[in-house]
């Protein structure tokens, strides 16, 4: 365990945690994380960020030193519980994955909640990969990765995918995603007081806002109870502490179950999204890293993809 892990903890604890358990307006969210994270939390130089289009849906590309054009691309989606976030205001964490990875990346701006409850965000998510896939001249040489809602976002995406029977990504990278939004894990109530960011006690207020009314086990919402026929191989992370431990853990059960290759690493007490702090937290360096390896030791597509 690094020194700074603590720090980190102690930090957020009387930050993060104490504004997102009071803050109830999704405006001032999201204006007080782009504000931190411009502050704060500076891409790595030698990443080119560019605004595009991914069919109507917009997004930020980010392209590495040195990658080339044809190399890799990695569709991130970002956390924030459907309400707040934006390819923004994670960049520098996807950007020193993609750099790690020798890969381009590119972070939708799906729709956010409650102006634009679900299926919005699913919705801009399938948008996005048809176009993607139709300007990529190698499509099976994508990527889907996400983080927190987003690594759910990704997962649901993917089981849409395996149900289609069409083009599929080379694999899937979540870090601590949220993938049952009935909330049925044990670590939502075990983990309440360990978890150093993320209130609890915050869930409904997530599931009023982003489902509106709709059905928690709709697999567009919650990838736990999906489908991944013929699905590409899949690596999760999460910490032991963080109140989302078993989104991740019974994830990989159930993909485990449908036949589906997967690598699973719990760390040991550390934030939810530990990566996102990577300048200033050794394990979230460490962990990207990780999947960067894991990334590049993908088998490569078949010739004819």
């Amino acid at each position: 365990m690094s020194l700074a892990r603590p720090l980190f903890d102690l930090g957020l604890r009387l930050t993060e945690k104490r504004a997102l358990a009071r803050e109830t307006d999704p405006a001032r969210l999201r204006a007080r994380l782009e504000r931190r994270v411009r502050h704060l939390f500076a891409a790595p130089r030698g990443v080119a960020l560019d605004p595009g289009q991914l069919g109507r849906v917009p997004c930020l590309w980010l392209t590495p030193e040195g990658v080339a054009p044809d190399a890799p691309v990695l569709m991130w989606f970002h956390g924030g519980g459907y309400v707040f976030g934006s390819p923004r205001t994670h960049a520098h964490m996807v950007a020193r994955l993609a750099q790690m990875a020798g890969l381009r990346a590119c972070l939708p701006a799906y729709r956010l909640a409650p102006e634009h409850p679900f299926p919005a965000a699913p919705d801009d998510a399938f948008a996005a990969w048809e176009a993607l896939i139709a300007s990529e001249r190698t499509p099976a040489h994508v990527l889907l990765g996400g983080d927190s809602a987003g690594g759910g976002l990704a997962l649901s995406l993917l089981g849409r995918l395996c149900q289609a029977g069409g083009v599929l990504p080379a694999g899937l990278v979540a870090i601590s995603p949220l993938t049952d939004l009935s909330f049925a894990g044990e670590s939502w109530t075990r983990n309440a007081r360990s978890e150093a960011m993320l209130p609890a006690a915050r869930a409904r207020d997530l599931e009023e806002m982003y489902l509106a009314g709709a059905a928690p086990t709709d697999p567009r919402a919650s990838p736990l109870f999906a489908d991944f026929p013929g699905a590409p191989p899949v690596w999760l992370t999460a910490s032991d502490s963080e109140i989302l431990l078993d989104d991740t853990r019974r994830m990989a059960d159930a993909l485990t179950a449908q036949g589906v290759a997967v690598r699973c690493e719990i760390t040991h007490r550390l934030p939810h999204v530990w990566p996102f702090f990577w300048r200033y937290l050794p394990e979230g360096q460490a962990s990207l890293r990780a999947a960067a390896r894991w990334i590049r030791d993908l088998p490569p597509p078949p010739a004819d993809s």
